[in-house]
This record gives C-alpha cells, structure tokens and sequence, in this order.
C-alpha cells in the first residue's frame, strides 16, 4: 500500500509498505478515508525526536472498516469510525480511570501509546490506504454511515478533543475570560471549546495574520503579539486583573517576540502574567523530555526557566498533559451531529495523500495559508 514514510529530517515521501493485517483477535483493519498532519508530525519531520527512517506518520485517522478479528464484539465490516490518537487497551488501571493518554498495556516501559509517533509503540501511522487498529472495540468511535461531516469527524482523532482538554485542564466555566497563546490547530480549537463551553471573551495570541483571522472568524479576539506586549493588553481589557483562565497551546517551540529565535519556557511565563491570582492554567501545548534541536542545554532536556515562584505568589494552578481523547469524543461527535459544533474551520487543506511531500514543507513553514491539513488516501 502507499503511506507516507519519514526518509530524513525535512523529508518524507510517498512509498509502498506492507498492508496490515489482523494480528490479534481485537484488532481490525480499517481502509483510511481521511488522516490529517498535526503539528507534533513536524516534531519528527524537523528531526527533532529520534524518529527513524522508514516510520509512517499519521495519528488523527478515520475511515471504514474492511475486516474485523474473531475477538471483536460491538464492530463490524463496513463500519465508518474515527480512531484516538492515543492507543489504549481499556482495561488498565489508568485507561479505568479515563486517562487513556497513559495506558500502561500498549507501550511497555512508557505510559502512552500512538500511530505513527516515534516511541509510541509499535503503531503504523495512518497516513496510509490502511490502518491496523487494535484494542478495536474500545479505540474505535463509530460514526453515521451516511458520509457527511468528514472532515469534522477526522477532527475527532485529536486537535477537537485536545483543544477542548485544554479548556478542561484550566476548568473553564460559563462567563470566564480566558488567554489562549497559540492559534495553530489546537490553540483554535481551545478557542473554539472555551466559546462552546459559555467564555464572555477569548483573547488569542499568535503572530500569523491568517490563524489570527480564523480566531476572529470564530468571535476571539485576536492579540499580535508582534505588536505588543500582549500580557499589558490582556489586563488592559480585564481591568487590570488578568483572564480567568488560561491555556498554553504552543508548547516547546514558543518564539520571542520577534520570532527570531525560540525560547521555550516564554509562553508558560506569559500565561502566569497574564490569568489573574487563583486563576488556572491549562497546558495541552506538548513539551518534550528530550529536543535535540533545543536552543539550550537544558531545553534539549526538558528542563525549562518558568517562573514557578511567580505562579506560586498568585497562587495559580497548572494542568498538564496530553489529551485523554476517550474521554470527550463521544460528546463532541454528538455536537457536531447536532450541528452545535463545526470544527472543520480550521482546515485549509484537503488533498490526496501523493500530495503530503508538498503539503509537509508548506505546513512546516507556515506558507500559503496553510493551518490545517487534511489527506485522503
């Protein structure tokens, strides 16, 4: 089958690799119609994790089911699902508790497991014709059949449930202010939830003139950072006091204010000024144990300069983490069945799959509009 296949840093083609098959009884193949790029896809792309030649990206996949293992109960040949990012077995003590993000089955000796992302698992990516699906009953979100809402759906495999994390990690609430710093993917998209969860006002904070656009689109507004301090403009537009709550959808590759180099600890700094004493603070935004392309020695660590003591005086509360995507996507399809939610805005792009090589270098470097990328193989 064709799948797009990492070759070198800032290279990944169109290759044929070996179609999956059923491995175990709980598995089923899925024939992929939609896989999106993510921005975490670039993390391998620019070379900046240990990721291999010859690893097939995609982690944000749906399609239809075209075969089903003799163990799986509640699908079935023809079924359209939408797969989590997060490989879960469902029966761990933390996927139990809903943290399916940290299953402790799927990925021996680390807590988490995904398609096509280096250190995982053993997970094939989906940008691919096929996808092996394991754990299917429990990792897989059935869908209506009757073809609509595609690239809403494919949304459901990450950046919708992630963005709406965010929002759960700082508890936002019905008349919050809340500062979102980013307006890539995720950063709209927590945008979107905290509107969608009753927020009064939503600042956005990114410097590309089109995402802030999209923020705009959505009833955010949007803050340039390039333009000003945008802690000093968040207080001014709360009496001083600073958002309600707050949400990091960055991460390590945070960028002064001039964008000319990266500095990965401003973004968290920028939110503790900016949420107001006792607000809280939400950090979808993925920060990396290990970043060889780290601008310091100890940011290639994970170790960062944040201003805990800071954070402390105002007595905030920080939520971190990758996203529990079992926990929300059922309520979020329901939302977008009932036409309450459109997240498909943010998309950009929609292409055949043999166009990825082009899309991964324009995505990567911010040209043409490009916000979100949607292929179809």
């Amino acid at each position: 089958m064709k799948a797009v296949v990492y070759r070198e840093p800032f290279s990944v083609e169109i290759s044929e690799v070996a179609e999956p098959r059923i491995e175990h009884p709980n598995d089923v193949l899925v024939r992929v119609t939609s896989t999106a790029i993510c921005g975490s896809d670039l993390h391998m792309y620019e070379g900046r994790t240990a990721a291999e030649p010859g690893i097939v990206f995609g982690h944000e996949n749906m399609g239809v089911i075209e075969d089903v293992g003799s163990g799986v109960a509640s699908l079935m040949r023809g079924d359209r699902v939408v797969m989590p990012f997060n490989v879960a077995c469902g029966f761990c003590r933390n996927c139990m508790a809903g943290n399916t993000a940290f299953c402790l089955t799927v990925n021996p000796g680390f807590a988490g497991g995904a398609y096509g992302y280096v250190a995982m698992g053993p997970y094939t990516g989906g940008q691919a014709e096929y996808l092996r699906v394991p754990f299917a009953d429990f990792n897989c979100l059935k869908l209506p059949a009757n073809g609509e809402h595609e690239t809403d759906f494919v949304l459901l495999a990450d950046i919708f449930p992630t963005g709406y994390h965010g929002c759960e990690l700082a508890q936002v609430s019905p008349g919050d202010t809340v500062a979102v710093y980013g307006a890539g993917p995720v950063g709209l998209m927590a945008a979107y939830s905290a509107l969608l969860r009753g927020a009064s006002r939503v600042f956005v904070v990114d410097r590309i003139p089109e995402r802030l656009t999209k923020a705009a689109e959505i009833g955010a507004i949007p803050v340039d950072f390039t333009r000003g301090d945008p802690v000093e403009l968040i207080r001014d537009q709360t009496e001083g006091a600073g958002a309600d709550k707050g949400i990091d959808a960055v991460g390590y590759q945070a960028q002064v204010s001039d964008a000319s180099r990266e500095e990965p600890a401003t973004v968290l700094n920028s939110l503790i000024e900016s949420v107001r004493p006792t607000g809280r603070l939400g950090v979808p935004g993925l920060y990396v144990p290990s970043d060889p392309g780290g601008p310091t020695e100890n940011a290639k660590h994970g170790m960062l300069s944040v201003e805990i003591g800071r954070m402390f005086e105002k007595g905030q509360v920080m939520g971190t983490g990758q996203c529990n995507v079992k926990r929300y996507n059922r309520q979020l399809r329901d939302l977008i069945i009932a036409e309450r939610a459109r997240p498909s805005f943010v998309v950009s792009h929609e292409l055949p799959l043999g166009e990825a090589p082009g899309a991964y270098d324009k995505f990567d470097q911010r040209v043409e509009g490009y916000t979100k990328v949607v292929l179809h193989p």
